[in-house]
């Protein structure tokens, strides 16, 4: 059964189709004329073409684009996501047979895509699915806003290899697993690791909102994070070298107040030298935790961010997290190290890379592949610093895309 354009927004169209060569403009029109849509939709133009005639007009709730002419496919698809509306199905044809351009289609929001050549019994299958998913959108009630307790918390490594990337994006699955509405925003723009972490590309989405921050909201962070679990959306960046801009001075807060009005908790990994060039990323910071090991470099570099958070952060909690034990040769004793910072340690996470080890031949991270292990106990201890609802259980991570601009 097929929707009518009737059913849907009176003032939008239901479909259109830009496609680049005749032969796959004439399916779609047959294909629409058999559904009773309009084959007056279908147009001659790629993906640019429909840029440009979106800009210009409302846009449909079913749209068809090519991008067989388009030179980069991914670039291109983040413009047509600038002008196309909240509950837009969008399906794409082209003519590379690549996992890889699939897969970041896919992620962008795209509900399916196509390889040319087509035949009439492949497009048929594909919109009925698409009119599926719109049906789906259709009955989905409407998103409550975000409530309770918000909570966005700050994760410092003091010194590289210590595994704060791991510590944080394991601390952030336990808490999507637990129901909360989760984000996880890594600030390392150019060696992050989270989204890979769940063999998931990051995209482009943490780039883009640092360059347009006054186009981040809801909907635009709805289409830029990656989601290895239906609680747990991941804005990153793997940039090449160099080819970020310095953010403007508000771009990062912005990023953050946007991270809080949409979820519930904010994880954010952020690499110490990004913190000595935008310390004001801690003003929101409900709780910071330093990751450290026990070297006296380390202990001089926590007494030196513990002054800082004090200024940029005075109502954040700060919990000190210490790893590596018995594995540096300066080290200092664990009485001693709490002495010298005036902190208590709040939990030591045990050093064994065995455990990492066989987490990544299972393809899961360690909390999920080994949850009984003595650095998964302590990954839970930490999770508990910041919640006191009871143990989070573990289960497997579903693995899910997302529409297009769901709508609101």
């Amino acid at each position: 059964m097929s929707i009518s354009a009737a059913s849907l927004n009176s003032d939008r169209e239901f479909f259109s189709a830009f496609l680049c060569d005749e032969d796959t403009k004439s399916l779609f029109e047959k294909v629409a004329l058999e559904r009773e849509w309009s084959k007056d939709m279908c147009f001659s133009g790629g993906i640019a073409a429909s840029v440009r005639a979106l800009g210009a007009m409302p846009c449909p709730e079913f749209l068809i684009v090519d991008l067989s002419e388009s030179d980069d496919p991914r670039e291109d698809m983040q413009s047509l996501a600038e002008v196309c509306e909240p509950g837009t199905i969008v399906v794409a044809v082209g003519e590379q047979n690549d996992v890889s351009l699939y897969r970041d289609l896919i992620h962008a929001g795209v509900h399916d895509y196509l390889v040319k050549p087509l035949s009439l019994e492949q497009i048929r299958e594909c919109l009925t699915s698409a009119e599926e998913a719109m049906t789906i959108q259709e009955e989905e009630p409407v998103a409550e806003e975000v409530s309770g307790d918000k909570k966005q918390i700050v994760f410092v490594g003091l010194r590289g290899g210590l595994g704060t990337s791991t510590i944080v994006t394991n601390i952030a699955w336990l808490t999507a697993e637990k129901g909360e509405n989760t984000a996880l925003l890594d600030m390392d723009f150019y060696f992050g690791t989270s989204a890979l972490q769940f063999d998931l590309e990051p995209g482009r989405g943490l780039a883009d909102a640092l360059e347009n921050p006054n186009r981040v909201d809801g909907l635009f962070l709805e289409r830029a994070v990656v989601k290895p679990h239906k609680n747990l959306a991941i804005l990153g960046a793997e940039a090449p070298l160099g080819s970020l801009r310095a953010p403007s001075d508000d771009a990062l807060p912005h990023l953050i107040e946007a991270l809080g009005e949409n979820y519930q908790t904010v994880f954010v990994d952020l690499p110490r030298q990004v913190l000595g060039e935008h310390g004001d990323i801690l003003s929101a910071a409900t709780d910071v935790v330093l990751i450290s090991d026990y070297s006296l470099t380390a202990a001089r570099d926590c007494i030196r961010l513990l002054s800082h958070i004090k200024f940029a952060a005075p109502s954040a909690k700060v919990h000190i997290v210490t790893t590596r034990q018995g594995q540096n040769a300066d080290e200092v004793d664990s009485k001693d190290f709490e002495n010298s910072i005036e902190r208590s340690i709040a939990v030591n996470i045990p050093f064994e890379p065995r455990a990492l080890v066989d987490a990544s031949k299972k393809g899961k991270i360690l909390i999920d592949a080994l949850p009984n292990s003595k650095p998964s106990t302590a990954i839970k201890q930490i999770a508990g610093l910041f919640s006191n609802t009871e143990e989070i259980t573990n289960k497997g991570a579903s693995w899910m895309g997302k529409l297009l601009g769901k709508k609101n």
